[in-house]
């Protein structure tokens, strides 16, 4: 069995770039606010000016690249996906619904057959 490998973020660049999109991030937010005087055309703009930015230093690093390859091959794996006809998904609906109801009569019966044993046949109390 293979160990799973965990990636760390290693260089002080990439670091420095995670940290510089936290503050980015925070900035932004500080932003919105200052600009709370200016109206809220400003203040919006400045909140999404300062968290495009921040998407594209995260980006820049190796966390943000990560993701992006993962993203990719999220999609590419969906490609890959064959997907049922309408046909084929309404039958498989339909067999779902017939076992959910084939076990909800099921389920009764036997509850009702225990009741039936316990309550009337074992213990005599009549309803």
């Amino acid at each position: 069995m293979a160990t799973p490998q965990v990636q760390t973020v290693n260089t002080t660049a990439d670091k420095a770039k995670l940290a510089a999109a936290v503050v980015l991030v925070v900035l932004s937010l500080v932003a919105y606010y200052v600009l709370a005087k200016q109206g809220p055309l400003f203040q919006w703009l400045g909140l999404l000016a300062g968290l495009a930015v921040a998407v594209v230093v995260f980006l820049a690093s190796e966390s943000g690249k990560a993701l992006t390859a993962f993203g990719q091959d999220s999609v590419r794996e969906i490609k890959k996906v064959v997907w049922p006809t309408r046909r084929e998904a309404i039958q498989m609906t339909l067999y779902v619904f017939g076992f959910v109801f084939v076990m909800a009569l099921f389920l009764w019966l036997t509850d009702k057959t225990l009741e039936w044993v316990f309550y009337d046949l074992i213990l005599g109390w009549k309803k």
